[in-house]
Parts: C-alpha cells; structure tokens; sequence
C-alpha cells in the first residue's frame, strides 16, 4: 500500500447538529487542500448538497456528489463507491470529505472505505485512506434533554429503519475519533462541561471540539491520522466498562458516573421489563446481557440509548453451542471457564450504566429485586409470562414505540 492514497473524512450526526455548517467552514477555509465532497440525504431531492454548493462559493477543480433518497450505510453503499471510483480516475483533488445522512450509521460507512463493498466493482482501498471519523453532536438539543428528559435528538423514526435517531446518534458517538460539539454559544459553560464529560464517558478515545456556529479549524478533522477501525470498534464507553470491569468512583466529576451490574442468577422477566420500561433519564446509556428466566436458550440484550429503551433476544450462550464448538472459544479465550457454572453454564447479566447525577445503589436494589427468589429458583419458568415477545424479532421496544 503507497502513502499517496487519498484521505477521507466522514462527518456523522443528527438532522440539525451542523454538519453542512461544518462542511462549509472546511470548504472556504485556507487550508492549500483541493477537496472533493459526498453528501448524501435521505430525501429524493439532495437539499444540503443544494446548500453546499449554494454556499461555499467553490472552486471549478472542487467536485459535490450528491447521493439521495436512502442511505450510504446500506441501499446506496454500492452508489458510494461508484461515485468515488469515479473520482479517483480524474484524480483531480488532495482530500475527500463525505457528509453522510443523520441516520447514517458509522460502522458500515468507515467498512466501506476500509474494506470495500461486495457488490461494487470498485475496491477503494488502494486509493483511499480513512483518516478520520467525525461526529457533529448539537450541544443545545442535548442540554435541552438533560433538562426535560427529552430525546438527545430532533429526528424521527424513518419508515424503513427499525432504529430510532437517538440509537443512531449514540453509535456515531461511540464510533467516532472527532467530537464537534456544536452551538455552544446556545449552551451555559457550566452545562457545556457536563456534556462533555457525558461524551467523554460515552467515548474515551475521542478528541472533542466546541464550536459555535459549526466555525472548525481544518486541522481538527482533515488529515488527523486518527482513525483506527479496530480501536474504533473497540473504544466505546460501555465496552470499555465491561472490558476493565471499572466501577463507579463516588467522586466522579461532573455527577456522571458509570458502573457495572453483574449478577449469576436469572431476572424473573415481567419484573425486570417493568424496570427497563421505567429507567429514569438520568441513564444516559444502559447495555450489556441479562438472563431471563424461561428464556435459556438465548443471551438477551439490552440497549438504552437516551429515551429509547429495547431489549431482547440478542445471541446464544455458550452453554447451548455443540460442545466442539464451546471447545474452540474456550480455547481461544481462556478465562471464559473461570466463571463456569456446572449447570448453567455461562448465564448470568452483565449490564453498564453511564448515568448523570445517579442513584446509583437504588437502581442496585430495583435490579436485585427482580432477580428471582430462593422460591422462585424451584418454579417452572417456562409457566413465566415473556413480554421480549415475539420471539421472530431480535429486538422488542420497550419504551418510545
């Protein structure tokens, strides 16, 4: 691989955050760089591709794509790519800066680029680099929620997606290197720091940004160097809590807080989906696996992501894969047989909770309490009502259908 492939940039985040504010600064800004640009919007008419173009006063060797009606983490993957392809045969640019949809989600766009789409006929990874994933994060709208209990966005659910906008905001967080923080003149300082280390919880690794008006210096999100797709990947605040087995330090500060819930006894499942459907805002993000009882052969998932709540079947405990097969990630993981239990195997929950201004060892006491009694332990849990129903489905909303 030569080091004259060219660098690409991908801005994420919700209808309103800024990104084509952001996209504009970069574009009329001194920075010596001839920069081709993506931007893609779910409507049929491309409307801040318009406003691009209306507004950054390009040069004639600067190039706009316009992908519409869908997105370039799914139906136009391929149109991406082609569209890309076509730009590195002019070859007439230092930099490619891609605006994805606000419903876009990160992995499959940073795939993409960094390893290319089996229905393309155009491999981008000998003449692109992905240098840097960029998420646009309205500071307003999230103080707002913090406030009311609100939703962190202004979107809505689109018709052919199953994923509302707050889930999606929370994967372009958690997979990003940049953080822009945009509209903070709209935002108390005070209320500015305890968002930031809302993000900074959510994302480790990511550099944040405070801007107003979407005015970046270049040099924040252009030719980083910072984008690592298995770091990336791997570098989400939950994932790190579950990873370290880090708990909750009393002195957190800010009031955000996170800990861990590990438990090797089953939920007794209408009282634990009482309590999903009843989480308090301040919980920020809630996931992990949890074991409920009458539902041995799946690990269920919960996911909170701001208001949406969603849990249900989401992978396959060890325990009930051919016992060659259990073997072979024993082998490759050995500290998976520390926590074996004889007869359930490896279920048990272990959830993460990053939480603001929390009580954490309430939230503590309603969990236990749903875990099920010495009693309990000796019913027949297939008689248990299961409201993770249907079971064709990977995920049941529990809250903001």
């Amino acid at each position: 691989m030569t080091d004259d492939r060219i660098p690409v940039t991908v801005l994420s985040g919700p209808l309103g955050a800024g990104k084509t504010t952001v996209l504009n600064h970069v574009l009329t800004a001194d920075h010596g760089l001839e920069v081709a640009v993506v931007v893609n919007d779910m409507g049929e008419v491309n409307v801040d591709a318009e406003h691009v173009a209306q507004q950054s006063e390009l040069a004639g060797d600067e190039d706009i794509i316009e992908l519409s009606n869908g997105c370039i983490c799914c139906r136009l993957r391929g149109d991406m790519l082609e569209e890309v392809g076509r730009l590195a045969d002019r070859r007439e640019f230092d930099y490619l800066l891609v605006e994805s949809s606000g419903i876009s989600e990160p992995i499959p766009v940073a795939q993409t680029f960094a390893m290319g789409f089996e229905d393309a006929s155009f491999d981008p990874t000998d003449t692109y680099e992905l240098d840097t994933m960029v998420t646009v994060v309205n500071a307003h709208s999230v103080w707002e929620s913090f406030d009311t209990g609100s939703e962190l966005t202004d979107g809505r659910l689109e018709a052919h997606s199953s994923r509302v906008p707050e889930e999606v905001l929370l994967d372009q967080i958690e997979f990003c290197d940049v953080l822009v923080l945009n509209k903070c003149d709209l935002v108390p300082d005070d209320a500015l720091e305890e968002i930031e280390a809302v993000l900074e919880r959510l994302q480790p690794r990511a550099e944040i940004v405070r801007t107003e008006f979407g005015d970046v210096d270049p040099a924040e999100i252009l030719g980083t160097g910072r984008f690592d797709f298995q770091r990336a990947q791997n570098s989400a605040g939950w994932k790190h809590e579950l990873q370290h087995d880090h708990h909750h330090d009393p002195a957190e500060e800010h009031g955000v807080t996170s800990f861990v819930y590990e438990r090797d006894r089953p939920f007794h499942p209408e009282r634990i989906a009482a309590v999903f459907t009843s989480m308090p805002d301040e919980i920020v993000r809630a996931k992990g696996f949890f074991w409920s009882a009458g539902r041995e052969d799946v690990a269920m998932g919960l996911d909170k992501a701001g208001t949406s709540v969603r849990a249900g079947p989401s992978g396959q405990w060890l325990a009930t894969l051919p016992a060659a097969q259990r073997e072979q990630y024993f082998a490759a993981r050995p500290g998976l047989e520390d926590d074996w239990d004889d007869e359930w195997g490896d279920r048990m929950t272990r959830l993460v909770f990053i939480a603001r201004e929390f009580d954490e060892a309430g939230l503590i006491d309603r969990l236990d309490d749903c875990l099920l009694t010495d009693a309990e332990l000796d019913d027949d849990w297939e008689t248990y009502a299961d409201p993770f129903e249907p079971q064709d489905r990977r995920e049941l909303a529990l809250a903001n259908e």
